[in-house]
């Protein structure tokens, strides 16, 4: 999460003395691309540094809504004091022909001594091709520099390029004895004011936010982003939804003309408790669409993430509730798990949650632990598999 209270630590923070000058400015390069983190459509956000003699000269991150690059920017900013410098880059220049010159040229034209990438673009218009592009024109490369930070960073763009489908964060609040929530309550406040700051800059980074029509029907939630200065990033709003549910008085619908909300109907089986629902379907679906609702149907959870990543939708935030945050996980779907935990109990009456920090599946690693207040949060993720540098 980017923002001044940041729930992850930035990438290179607390770097020693020991780490080299490559690896501190690409850590640099790396914070700034988490600026516009789900801002740049289905172009990735890139952080780019013109450096000479240790000096930075200029920097810059994609532009929101993906153009211009950040090479483009920086090289400008740089002017002629370009010529002869270090390009620090958290992905490979691009080198194709688009709405703009590709950056790999431009850095050659620039006179750019010398490259350090961090991250390949599996982009097939790129793929190496960059890279071939500085080398064949005599600049120094270097690749492969804090990879791991970089892959964090641009975990959702590489998850669409290489897998297909829509990157998936799970995020979870949890009570200290493991409840989610209260059975008939609706919206129990289990974190604080800092932790939920904290989701409203999360869901900002998001493309898309995710529930259930049972969290949609108990809690009647908004989904939006809250933060002053950060409403217009709210992401689209999905509910799953197999049988239109979703209530015409909901907070979801009155604004769906104002920020897009998808109701995704599974093409599974229909429970006996729903045959009500389903004799008035069409007429249902007449209303949500007189709303501005879109209905999207797809086999099941996958079908969706991939026809979500077809969009250009890369990342997708699943808030709720325990039946959805199974689904996903059951699925082999859920890559990063972020897990708040407040300090006080729900009690018998309380909705368990399915994950509690004694038993995350072995296949995540833990990344950071975090306080904000009495909460604390662990953030933990699965890694994917996807091109290597050269």
């Amino acid at each position: 999460m980017g923002g001044a209270a940041d729930m992850c630590l930035t990438d290179g923070e607390g770097l020693e003395d020991g780490f080299s000058e490559d690896q501190r400015f690409m850590a640099a390069a790396i914070s700034l691309s988490r600026h516009h983190t789900g801002q740049t459509g289905t172009n990735p956000s890139v952080g780019c540094l013109i450096v000479k003699d240790g000096v930075i000269l200029a920097s810059a991150v994609t532009a929101r809504g993906g153009r211009p690059h950040a090479e483009t920017q920086a090289l400008e900013i740089a002017g002629d004091a370009a010529r002869g410098a270090t390009a620090y880059v958290t992905l490979e220049p691009c080198s194709h022909y688009g709405r703009t010159p590709p950056c790999a040229n431009a850095l050659v034209a620039a006179g750019i001594a010398r490259v350090v990438v961090c991250l390949p673009d599996p982009d097939p218009r790129v793929s190496g091709r960059g890279l071939t592009i500085l080398r064949e024109a005599g600049i120094t490369v270097e690749t492969g520099v804090l990879q791991a930070e970089g892959r964090r960073a641009l975990a959702a763009y590489l998850m669409r390029q290489t897998k297909g489908r829509a990157y998936v964060t799970l995020k979870l609040a949890v009570s200290k004895d493991g409840m989610i929530g209260r059975k008939g309550a609706g919206q129990v406040a289990i974190t604080g004011p800092l932790s939920r700051a904290q989701v409203h800059t999360l869901r900002a980074e998001m493309d898309a936010i995710l529930v259930g029509i049972g969290t949609a029907i108990a809690d009647d939630p908004e989904l939006t982003v809250r933060l002053e200065g950060l409403e217009d990033r709210s992401p689209i709003r999905i509910v799953l939804d197999r049988h239109l549910r979703l209530p015409l008085t909901s907070k979801l619908l009155k604004t769906a003309r104002d920020v897009p909300v998808i109701v995704a109907m599974l093409r599974t089986p229909p429970s006996a408790e729903a045959e009500d629902a389903i004799a008035d379907l069409s007429a249902r679906r007449q209303h949500l669409a007189q709303a501005g609702v879109e209905i999207l149907e797809v086999d099941d959870l996958a079908a969706l993430l991939t026809t979500l990543a077809g969009r250009g939708i890369s990342s997708v935030l699943v808030e709720g509730g325990a039946t959805v945050a199974t689904s996903f996980l059951d699925a082999g779907l859920v890559d990063r798990i972020l897990l708040f935990e407040g300090p006080g109990e729900i009690g018998n009456d309380g909705i368990e949650s399915p994950l509690t920090r004694t038993d995350i599946p072995r296949d995540y690693t833990p990344v950071r632990r975090l306080r904000f207040g009495d909460d604390c949060c662990s953030d933990y993720e699965r890694e994917f598999q996807c091109l290597q540098v050269s």
